[in-house]
């Protein structure tokens, strides 16, 4: 086990641009490259902003030109505001570099974060973060139109349409309003980069963001299914001095006490000919 801290870089009225954020993670990348740090985890609040990741379309940008960051991680467009927990986890991983592994051990800290509130959260197979998982397609009418949300006829449903634009149809599609339409809904995304055999970038956990920020943007390139809040699942105000000691606690139970070995490589022994 390595020596794994925490920085603290600021939240509510000490929030931190994501551009002073961004460089800070490359400094301290290059300090943990060069061994001159421990692992380190930065951990903060951003102004509201959209970033990017590579793999981002043109299409899942806001319609109204509102200004988003292109990163390096990878991933696609999401957004980070207040009442949202970020952590950029700068780790060095032995190569060859199993970049899934570490991707894994995130979420595996983020569920267990969810489940010390009370909240059963999953992972997506095919999509990154952790989830809080609807109720299965056939009962979802019922819900709907005992929470007093009632759709006449879902577009999404439709084979013919998998190009569905929530933007372009109502807020009753939104992605902040799938709780209310019992799908499945993303509480903490992920989007990470490894350069040099070290980590970067990370999660943004929802904890009382105002998640109507999402609607402007395709996230994380997800069409049929929205987002939610530690707040909004629990029907109260999460504050980010409950969350942090927690967070803290299960990132450093997961990666400070990860056993990290290189990523396994089958070799096939060559056919005689």
């Amino acid at each position: 086990m390595s020596e794994f801290r925490f920085v603290r870089m600021g939240f509510g009225a000490d929030m931190v641009d994501y551009q002073v954020a961004w460089d800070e993670q490359r400094r301290v990348h290059a300090a943990r490259f060069a061994d001159e740090v421990p692992d380190t985890c930065l951990l903060l609040e951003h102004p509201p902003v959209y970033t990017a990741g590579r793999r981002t379309a043109p299409e899942e940008r806001p319609l109204d030109g509102t200004p988003v960051i292109d990163v390096d991680r990878g991933g696609k467009i999401t957004w980070h505001g207040p009442g949202q927990l970020v952590g950029y986890p700068i780790q060095k991983l032995p190569r060859p570099v199993d970049v899934v592994a570490h991707l894994r051990r995130l979420e595996d800290a983020m569920i267990a974060v969810c489940a010390e509130f009370g909240i059963e959260a999953a992972r997506i197979e095919g999509r990154a973060g952790v989830w809080v998982l609807g109720d299965p397609i056939e009962q979802r009418t019922t819900r709907r139109e005992s929470s007093g949300l009632s759709l006449d006829f879902d577009p999404r449903l439709s084979s013919e349409d998998e190009e569905f634009d929530h933007r372009l149809v109502g807020a009753e599609y939104a992605p902040s309003n799938a709780g209310q339409r019992h799908e499945d809904r993303k509480i903490c995304a992920m989007g990470i980069r490894v350069a040099k055999g070290v980590t970067m970038h990370g999660f943004a956990l929802n904890v009382n963001p105002d998640t109507s920020n999402f609607d402007k943007i395709i996230p994380c390139g997800i069409r049929d299914a929205g987002v939610t809040s530690l707040s909004y699942e629990l029907g109260r105000e999460v504050t980010m001095d409950e969350v942090l000691p927690i967070a803290e606690r299960h990132l450093r139970s997961v990666l400070g006490n990860a056993d990290l070995k290189p990523r396994a490589i089958e070799k096939t022994a060559k056919a005689s000919v």
